[in-house]
């Protein structure tokens, strides 16, 4: 038997499935693809979690779009973070081309374009159906570890949430968690800690400039109503395939806390939303995250912690993750450690730094008699990848060096147009576009305060109506207090005092003398 035969015996071997996959492409040994050398990823185990990595270039993107089309034709739904912006393409079919079929014909089938039931969210201002969801969903625990808060402060908030709950006060967005953190400083403070203990204002303070934090990001756009229902992710279209929710994030790769915020919130919802099913013959949805460096580089340790939690358990409820990304040092260890899939495309060793990068990424893969790994690595074409899968018993397959198969949909973005026409297609997109801004804490705490003020004016105003009340009915009494007398008052009136005076009468006595002569 020669190299190429025992090759491919090898691969088909290691590859065999009993029920239903996704094909990949084919295996190649050395730079030649085998023809009908299938690799072949089990739908059984796609709840394990996966990883697509590569240097820049390298066709990762492609990848993802070819297991995005694949799962859509199974029936499985996928989410896509979409933070380049170049897979809305996914909606029209490929314009096809001679190399594409060329490359099909060595791998051991025909190619077919066409297009996929495409659904397009944002969590920004970009256009399309909005995901939002509200401060109250997220929870204390939750919004303390994404905003990296003591001990102390982590107190606090749960204060506040036992706080809001018990007076009826929701907490749907930023401003309703803003207003809340001041009137417990303000107004409200010798009411909160008559109620639940004494607060520090220095930790308030704290708390509130992480909370305008994320609202620079863009989190007030984020947190509000109506909340998105994540089983709006597993729909199929009218042919029965899954629809393939593109998440447009082109405008936040600068804002990393948003999109880590955004993140762990829809994977802790989709954890407490969906029921356990164990191992199943196939998933529920799986949730491709590109980028994937923007979820980790700036997490704390308590929100790695979180994450790798919600990624061990996550895969019980028929849920596959799938981190893109350069590198796979990108993603901590123990997350790496739970990823069943890889795909590795080839890695660029320009520094010491990275070759040891290249090194160590090579011990992530199973060995191989008919690779050296690590030197491998850096010689992957475009569009080539180290494969290695789970098979249905849970066990690694051989690493494969894959010619993988092009995308059946466009290799590009979608025009204005077609975009405006996918989203306006939308089934979804009046549920959720709709503004609402229903009473909440925000308005009932200002009309708390309001209240207050009315009311502390009116107790003043009958305060100084008492006071000179009181004044009046004081000088009343003094006045009954006086003694009376009948003698009248010897004071004269002026006009009296000049007709009895003696010159007076002098004067009247000597014109009537002169009259009576």
């Amino acid at each position: 038997m020669s190299q190429q035969e025992k090759f491919f015996e090898y691969i088909n071997s290691g590859y065999t499935t009993k029920g239903d996959f996704i094909n990949l492409g084919a295996a190649m040994l050395g730079e030649q693809a085998i023809t009908n050398a299938f690799v072949k990823v089990p739908l059984k185990t796609l709840n394990r979690h996966g990883l697509i990595a590569g240097a820049t270039g390298t066709g990762k993107t492609k990848t993802l779009q070819v297991l995005a089309e694949n799962l859509s034709d199974k029936g499985i739904p996928v989410l896509l973070m979409d933070v380049k912006g170049d897979l809305s393409g996914l909606a029209q079919p490929s314009a096809g081309h001679p190399k594409i079929d060329e490359r099909h014909k060595v791998i051991g089938f025909p190619f077919e374009a066409k297009k996929f039931p495409v659904e397009i969210l944002t969590i920004s201002k970009q256009n399309g159906t909005r995901i939002r969801a509200t401060i109250s969903e997220f929870g204390h625990v939750l919004l303390s570890r994404i905003l990296d808060l003591s001990e102390a402060q982590e107190g606090i908030m749960a204060i506040i949430f036992k706080y809001c709950d018990d007076h009826k006060l929701p907490l749907l967005d930023l401003k309703d968690f803003k207003k809340v953190l001041q009137y417990i400083t303000n107004e409200g403070k010798e009411e909160l800690e008559a109620e639940y203990g004494r607060i520090s204002t220095s930790s308030t303070g704290a708390i509130l400039r992480k909370i305008i934090e994320i609202e620079h990001q863009g989190g007030d756009l984020f947190f509000g109503e109506k909340s998105f229902e994540v089983e709006d992710l597993t729909r199929v279209d009218e042919n029965g395939r899954g629809i393939i929710s593109v998440l447009r994030l082109t405008d936040i790769q600068d804002k990393p806390k948003l999109f880590s915020t955004f993140m762990l919130q829809l994977l802790a919802e989709v954890y407490q939303t969906f029921p356990e099913q164990g191992d199943s013959d196939r998933p529920e949805l799986i949730i491709f995250i590109d980028e994937a460096h923007l979820v980790f580089e700036e997490a704390t340790k308590a929100l790695l912690n979180q994450i790798e939690s919600v990624v061990k358990l996550i895969r019980s409820k028929g849920i596959g993750l799938y981190f893109v990304t350069q590198n796979p040092n990108d993603v901590p260890e123990d997350i790496l450690a739970q990823l069943g899939l890889k795909i590795q495309h080839s890695l660029r060793a320009f520094t010491a730094k990275d070759r040891k990068a290249i090194k160590l990424a090579a011990e992530n893969y199973p060995n191989s008699e008919y690779y050296n790994t690590s030197e491998v690595l850096t010689q992957l074409g475009i569009g080539e990848a180290f494969v290695s899968v789970l098979n249905e018993k849970g066990i690694p397959t051989p690493l494969a060096r894959t010619l993988l198969r092009a995308p059946m949909s466009r290799m590009d973005v979608l025009t204005d147009k077609e975009l405006a026409e996918v989203i306006n297609n939308s089934k979804i997109i009046h549920k959720y576009n709709q503004e609402i801004d229903r009473e909440s804490a925000y308005e009932l705490l200002n009309n708390k305060i309001e209240s207050s003020i009315l009311a502390a004016e009116k107790a003043k105003r009958e305060e100084e109506f008492q006071k000179e009340r009181e004044k009046f009915e004081k000088e009343k009494a003094k006045q009954a207090s006086k003694p009376t007398t009948t003698r009248r008052s010897t004071a004269q009136d002026p006009l009296v005092k000049v007709l009895t005076s003696a010159t007076f009468v002098r004067a009247v006595f000597g014109v009537l003398g002169k009259l009576m002569k």
